[in-house]
């Protein structure tokens, strides 16, 4: 498991305490950001947050992320052009995820698609059995 990178507090502005100190991160110091579509409520993805990323994100209106695999920070659409602005952000009851409703610009998936969730799982016996309740 990689290590989230100390920012610079020279250059850091920093998350504001009193919302750092509501946050509970994993052992990497990240949270996961489900982000939400704020006018439909379709869930478009999940990412991962720390500090830093939250703070650009709250800051700049732009959705920002750590990327876990590349080991950095992405601003989403930053290089395809698929953008998410920010509406709000809030935090859950437990303190360890994120809820980042946004204004999408075409795919959220990098697979192409509107949302990373167009993978139906639930067996079709499961489903029938679901909807007669």
């Amino acid at each position: 498991m990689s290590a989230v990178p100390a920012v610079d507090s020279a250059l850091d502005s920093a998350l504001d305490p009193a919302v750092a100190a509501l946050l509970r991160r994993d052992p990497a110091g990240l949270v996961a950001a489900v982000v939400q579509q704020h006018d439909t409520g379709e869930v478009l993805m999940v990412a991962w947050m720390d500090d830093e990323a939250l703070h650009r994100t709250l800051t700049t209106g732009r959705a920002t992320y750590w990327s876990r695999s590349r080991r950095e920070y992405w601003v989403k659409g930053e290089t395809s052009g698929h953008r998410q602005w920010v509406r709000d952000v809030r935090l859950d009851c437990d303190g360890d995820a994120l809820l980042v409703l946004v204004d999408q610009e075409g795919p959220a998936c990098h697979t192409g698609t509107r949302s990373c969730f167009s993978r139906d799982i639930l067996p079709r016996d499961l489903e029938v059995t679901r909807a007669a309740r």
